[in-house]
């Protein structure tokens, strides 16, 4: 009797009744209910090309308890999902990590039947890491229901733990070092077993001996090719049915072919067998592959870098008690102690204690900012000297820390252009190396030639179309950590890639070429008290006041004034002793003194007047000053030959004297959002591929409007949803240094992409015409590898001071 497959998950299909289901004109036998189900849900929302596209059978869905749908359900509960879901646009965002897939078929299937789910907006599945991200509308449907349209499939899913992939990275890693050592073992003692035949010493054995040594080469090898060469069979065989053609197909036909064809002859009889071959070349090309992963994990490739940054425990102060809880736990209005070493937890507010923080894990800036009583901090900074008491703002998910690792996950996840192109460029290699390999071997056999066979075997493995996929990728992942290092966080795939076509970049002015923030420029003093006892005196009324005017006289030393009494839009007045004193605009001080005004010179800024009753005593020069790199970031891209631009809403006199004092090529002000973009929109009909750099709601149009948008790490957090990359720290000058990065990425990646394709061009003949054993392609095709890696690593290399700028980054110099 024919024995019959369940159709879904190939498992056999012999119960009574039999289960079938008539789909498209044919009967359909199914092992259960749920496969049954599972192939009827699939064909009814016009999925079945999944049948067509898998490598392998699909998972038996397993029916789940009620233990399983209870703890799905929990993951409703807004305090559980605090950990791992954000809001993004309107709706939740979640980062799920998904059991069960075998191949692409699977992801096909996953991503078309979430997206016909109700309330999903999008879902997209990393087959790599077997991560998916789920953007979905809460009102619609609740997270348990989308798990579960996952589960009912016959695969798993639950939320993304960083230690849980950390783990699973850390176990695959001992796996692949298990699979080079067991190849490494067998290549000594296979090589030992093939000595007396390369020394031509198999006259002198008896047939005995030359038996002997065959089966125990046979035994030696079998592990190498069943355990260590599996993962080549595996990907292979996916890579097939797949139709998407890798490095692994030739390699697995290779070791296939060599470990049949010397078995053949030791079991019935012949001349050569390669057994020593096979175990060689599995070794050289797992050790190149372990040597490859390990440095792309250490220039962190993983993504899990900054998840070591997120406490799993914190301190929460119970008036006058402490109490340690888990982390997920803290809710927004608590209060958290962070003690001198430890990682804050959470985004909030100083309440109590002053101490130093160490921000590199989100800005980059290693050297650590001082942060008083009102100050806001962030999850991820590491506490100096004292004690603080922070008041939670934004816990779990919603902290900015965990948004940056959003944006690295999805940055990483999206292909650039040329990365798509190297991909398909060793597709096509590989499908062309598979139909000359036979042709080689039928030439040379027709010649005679005894090692027909050997060079067919080095033709199949010296070619490398890794090389050419991985070119693209890790140069940019590479570069894409630098800059994360540096505090320039691309935010888009195509960033790196877009930038490199700069000529023009557009400033913004206030937050962006100015720190956004008034200081004191200087002080007329017009009366009979001296310039400390004004300051003391401004300071005693301005410490009233929390405008950001007073700001500017917050945390100096101060003279007892009382009966302070804030005039709205005008400025403050209070006593000090027996006389009245005031301070604000020359306006507010004019009505209440009978003195005349002095006469002072005019300037841009702000004038801020303090009077007593009887005279008039000083005024104080306001303005929010250029950042202090900001002329030297200015100065270094007109160097490159790159176009500077100021567009500012300000008035148009203080936006020239800005541009003026930093150099910049042209200035525009009194722009409104809509002049920005018609600015914008002019450059681009001029040919001009530009750059936006700008803080502020006001911005977002124009940054639409650019070729690439950057948001400084102040600025609104729409603006840097919509940005193309982030400037955390706010340094211009690292500006310059990304676009000198995105040139030398470019370059890395030219010079990978060239080498790959000479490699490959240079390899194939020589192998082709028996100038390679095979052993010696194995290390070839791995070194080619590892040359494509170790190349683009260079760009993981510490950046240069901020001071130490090189001049050369623009288009011009280095197109």
């Amino acid at each position: 009797m024919t024995r019959l497959d369940c159709f879904h998950c190939g498992e056999p299909a012999d119960g009574e009744p039999p289960i079938t289901l008539e789909l498209d004109g044919a009967t359909r036998h199914f092992c259960c209910q749920g496969c049954k189900a599972v192939c009827q849900t699939i064909h009814n929302e016009g999925l079945t090309g999944f049948y067509d596209f898998r490598t392998k059978p699909a998972v038996t869905p397993k029916q789940l308890t009620n233990a399983e749908l209870n703890r799905l359900r929990e993951l409703d509960h807004p305090l559980v999902q605090e950990s791992f879901v954000a809001p993004v646009k309107g709706a939740q965002e979640a980062q799920l990590l998904i059991g069960g897939i075998t191949c692409a078929a699977c992801i096909w299937l996953l991503e078309n039947h979430m997206k016909q789910q109700p309330g999903v907006v999008s879902f997209s599945v990393n087959h790599t890491t077997q991560r998916a991200r789920l953007v979905w509308s809460q009102d619609q449907a609740p997270l348990s229901d989308l798990l579960i349209a996952i589960h009912e499939l016959g695969y798993t899913a639950r939320p993304y733990q960083a230690d849980e992939a950390e783990q699973a990275l850390k176990a695959e890693h001992r796996s692949m070092l298990i699979r080079v050592a067991i190849a490494g073992i067998g290549s000594f003692q296979s090589m030992m077993l093939a000595f007396p035949l390369y020394f031509e010493l198999v006259n002198d054995l008896s047939p005995e001996f030359v038996s002997f040594f065959r089966w125990f080469s046979l035994l030696v090898a079998t592990p190498v090719v069943l355990y260590s060469a599996a993962p080549f069979f595996r990907n292979a065989r996916r890579d097939i049915q797949s139709r998407h053609l890798t490095m692994d197909v030739p390699v697995a036909i290779a070791i296939g072919l060599a470990y049949l064809a010397s078995a053949w002859v030791t079991l019935f009889g012949g001349e050569e067998v390669y057994f020593e071959s096979v175990c060689m070349f599995t070794f050289f090309l797992l050790l190149g592959r372990y040597i490859e992963v390990q440095a792309r994990y250490r220039a962190g490739l993983t993504g899990n870098a900054l998840a070591g940054f997120q406490p799993t425990v914190a301190t929460l102060v119970n008036g006058d008690d402490t109490d340690i809880v888990p982390a997920h736990q803290i809710r927004p209005g608590d209060v958290v102690r962070v003690r001198p070493g430890e990682t804050l937890p959470v985004d909030g507010e100083i309440v109590r204690g002053e101490s130093t923080l160490n921000e590199a894990a989100l800005t980059g800036e290693y050297l650590p900012e001082t942060r008083y009583p009102g100050d806001t901090v962030h999850a991820g900074s590491v506490n100096g000297e004292n004690p603080l008491d922070v008041r939670v703002v934004k816990a779990g998910a919603q902290t900015r820390l965990s948004g940056i690792l959003r944006v690295l996950d999805r940055v990483q996840s999206e292909k650039p252009q040329v990365a798509m192109m190297a991909d398909r460029m060793a597709g096509k290699f590989v499908g062309r190396v598979l139909i000359l390999s036979p042709v080689v071997w039928i030439g040379w056999w027709l010649a005679g030639a005894d090692n027909a066979f050997d060079i067919t075997l080095s033709v199949l493995v010296v070619t490398c179309p890794c090389a050419l996929s991985l070119a693209t990728p890790t140069a940019i992942t590479s570069a894409t950590v630098r800059l994360r290092r540096l505090g320039f966080l691309p935010t888009r795939g195509h960033t790196l890639e877009s930038m490199n076509t700069i000529d023009t970049v557009v400033f913004d002015k206030t937050g962006t070429l100015t720190r956004g923030e008034l200081s004191l420029t200087g002080i007329d003093i017009v009366g009979s008290m001296d310039e400390e006892a004004c300051l003391r005196l401004a300071a005693g009324l301005e410490n009233y006041s929390e405008h950001p005017i007073a700001r500017v006289f917050h945390r100096r030393n101060t003279a007892s004034v009382e009966h302070v009494e804030n005039h709205v839009g005008g400025g403050l007045s209070g006593q000090l002793g027996d006389m009245p004193v005031f301070i604000g605009h020359r306006g507010f001080v004019e009505q209440h003194i009978i003195a005349p005004a002095p006469n002072t010179e005019l300037h841009q800024g702000m004038e801020i007047w303090l009077a007593s009753g009887r005279e008039w005593l000083a005024c104080f020069r306001l303005d929010d000053q250029p950042r202090a790199d900001a002329g030297a970031a200015i100065r270094s891209l007109q160097e490159a030959g790159i176009r500077t631009l100021l567009l500012s809403g300000d008035r148009s006199g203080h936006v020239e004297q800005v541009a003026g004092m930093l150099g910049i090529d042209e200035a525009i002000g009194q722009a409104s959002p809509e002049d920005k973009l018609a600015v914008l929109q002019k450059l681009e009909s001029e040919g001009r591929h530009i750059m936006m750099v700008g803080d502020g709601l006001n911005d977002l149009p124009s940054m639409a409007g650019a070729g690439i948008s950057v948001a400084m790490g102040t600025a609104a957090d729409l603006t840097q949803l919509k940005a193309d990359a982030v400037l955390l720290n706010g340094q211009l000058l690292q500006l310059v240094e990304a676009l000198k990065i995105s040139r030398q990425t470019r370059r890395i990646i030219r010079q990978n992409l060239w080498w790959a394709l000479a490699y490959n061009v240079c390899a194939l003949p020589l192998a082709a015409a028996g100038m390679v054993p095979p052993w010696l392609a194995a290390i070839g095709m791995s070194l080619s590898s590892l040359v494509v890696v170790l190349n683009a690593l260079r760009l993981g290399r510490e950046p240069k001071q901020p001071g130490q700028h090189n001049p050369a980054v623009g288009a011009q110099a280095l197109s």
